[in-house]
């Protein structure tokens, strides 16, 4: 008897189910005249072999539900999540304010299918001036206001929209370090809230990805597959550089170049033996129209070669 792909590979391996996202074609807004249309990114994030993608930042993907539903199912294309900003740390009068963006998002993605939302923490420093937007560090009374906030938006998104959400650690952002993501973890309801962790961001930010996922993997919901190139990240941290310009410098680069290596990182998520999405996500905001997909090619071929 002859067996597929799927049915020769182990149980735990098969439960990762391997994607990309707008941003590994240079999107990081709902509308640059820098980035690649939208039509174009379904078309070739397809012909790279991927099957899940996610929305990017909303209104980049139409945001009629039967639209986006049409254009990505005759291209064989399943949306895994939407993504969503938020500054919770600042507390209950930014609730209705954020939860009116979530709640688009979320209704958008739910209506496509998908199962999660990224939420990603606001910016102490604008990624694209660098302009110090406020302090890098939080006040007791701002820890306590994110992870109860945090808390909150788990279950509103997951009672409201059937949705999880799971918080993304960022570069220039307030949960961003080994000891500020340990410290979020261990403050906010295992049952509300878990992680999606990007391999990259966490590399830029000094974390051990593998000992996240070994000591936190409960916690893990969703990763993000990105590296680092270590020559550039220590030129950026050496010059104090914004996060934006480090992309465009190219810190975040084509695997398997960088750090971490990515099949460690695989084979700690197997071990979890939980159904996970590992979304490719290289920053390269912007960048040349014609050079995301050749790059998507070669990483797809390079995840198989770890066995994803």
């Amino acid at each position: 008897m002859t067996t597929t792909p799927a049915q020769s590979l182990p149980t735990s391996l098969s439960r990762i189910r391997i994607g990309s996202a707008p941003d590994s074609w240079g999107v990081w807004f709902a509308d640059d005249p820098r980035q690649v249309p939208w039509r174009r990114f379904l078309d070739e994030v397809a012909r790279a072999g991927y099957e899940w993608i996610e929305l990017g930042p909303y209104g980049y993907l139409p945001t009629d539900p039967a639209v986006l539903a049409e254009e990505t199912a005759r291209r064989g294309l399943k949306v895994s999540a939407g993504t969503v900003f938020t500054g919770l740390h600042h507390g209950p009068a930014v609730w209705e304010r954020t939860w009116a963006h979530v709640a688009d998002n979320a209704a958008l993605a739910q209506a496509v299918g998908a199962r999660h939302l990224v939420v990603i923490p606001s910016f102490w420093r604008d990624d694209k001036t660098g302009e110090v937007l406020e302090p890098d560090t939080l006040t007791p009374e701002q820890w306590r206001n994110l992870t109860s906030l945090t808390e909150r938006l788990g279950r509103e998104v997951r009672e409201r929209y059937g949705l999880t959400i799971v918080v993304h650690p960022h570069a220039d952002t307030h949960i961003d370090t080994e000891r500020n993501v340990a410290r979020f973890l261990d403050g906010t309801d295992p049952s509300l809230v878990s992680l999606c962790l990007d391999t990259g961001h966490y590399a830029y930010c000094g974390g051990d990805s593998v000992r996240l996922i070994e000591t936190y993997g409960e916690r893990i919901g969703y990763l993000h597959l990105k590296q680092v190139d270590p020559e550039i990240l220590a030129e950026v941290r050496e010059r104090g550089t914004p996060f934006g310009p480090a992309v465009a410098r190219g810190v975040m680069c084509e695997p398997p170049a960088g750090v971490p290596a990515l099949g460690p990182v695989l084979e700690a998520a197997r071990k979890l033996d939980v159904d996970l999405f590992a979304i490719v996500e290289q920053d390269m905001y912007p960048c040349e129209p014609d050079r995301p997909l050749p790059i998507a090619r070669r990483t797809r071929a390079f995840l198989r070669s770890c066995g994803a």
